[in-house]
């Protein structure tokens, strides 16, 4: 595939993650808003941050009067899974692969794109993460700004609502690969039922639900890998003919 066609079809899936973006970003404005950001510092924050978690506690600290340390530390652990995302990610690139379009890959990243881009058939080209992000990015930000100018003039349930559609998303990612390899099948139904088993259980309950992705990530990839390591389409061919 050449990099024009990676990056239309970045572009091209970057649409629907695009639009469940601004329909969650909105209600973010929202929150923004009460913590005092104008329009132009809501888009400029939900454009380098693209984080529902992340930016709701943030703008929760801003409406506290928090110090930027506070803010930065907010930040730092409830979107500590995306280090996560980008090193599994690491792994898709052809070794040819430059460290700053790697680096740039990894700013890219959101839970949305990092699936997308983890399906990608063999090798990850870079443009085309490129190309979900230059779509989607703006419209996340945007999303934001709209909330902000909208204020409370929308009920909030109303607006919470659309993000179903975010939802979707999620399911339009990992069904296709489930159906290919019952591995993967079977990691996604665990990590189903251990994210709602963690949920109530004691002591990890208390925990943030950024911290038990984080750990159940961790836990369930680790013992997939080791129960059913990935082999190379390559190997598999070579393994084939022998």
């Amino acid at each position: 595939m050449s990099r024009n066609n990676a990056l239309l079809k970045g572009m091209r899936d970057g649409i629907p993650i695009g639009l469940g973006y601004f329909a969650v970003s909105f209600s973010l404005g929202i929150m923004a808003k009460k913590g005092g950001l104008t329009a132009l510092e809501g888009f400029i924050a939900s454009f380098f941050t693209r984080a529902s978690a992340g930016e709701y506690g943030v703008y929760s600290l801003v409406a506290l009067g928090a110090s930027y340390i506070e803010v930065f530390i907010m930040c730092l652990i409830t979107n500590a899974r995306y280090l996560l995302m980008s090193t599994a990610l690491s792994q898709k690139f052809d070794p040819s692969t430059s460290l700053f379009k790697r680096i740039l890959v990894g700013c890219c990243v959101t839970d949305e794109i990092f699936g997308i881009s983890i399906g990608f058939p063999g090798y990850l080209d870079p443009t085309y993460t490129y190309g979900a992000a230059l779509v989607s990015s703006p419209m996340w930000a945007a999303g934001t700004a709209c909330g902000i100018i909208a204020g409370t003039v929308l009920p909030v349930r109303a607006v919470s609502a659309l993000s179903v559609a975010l939802y979707g998303m999620f399911l339009a990612i990992i069904v296709p690969p489930s159906k290919r390899n019952k591995a993967v099948m079977i990691a996604v139904l665990c990590s189903f039922a251990l994210s709602f088993i963690c949920s109530y259980a004691p002591l990890v309950s208390s925990l943030s639900a950024g911290t038990r992705t984080i750990i159940l990530t961790i836990v369930i990839s680790a013992a997939a890998a080791l129960i059913k390591p990935h082999v190379p389409e390559d190997e598999e061919k070579e393994a084939s003919h022998d």
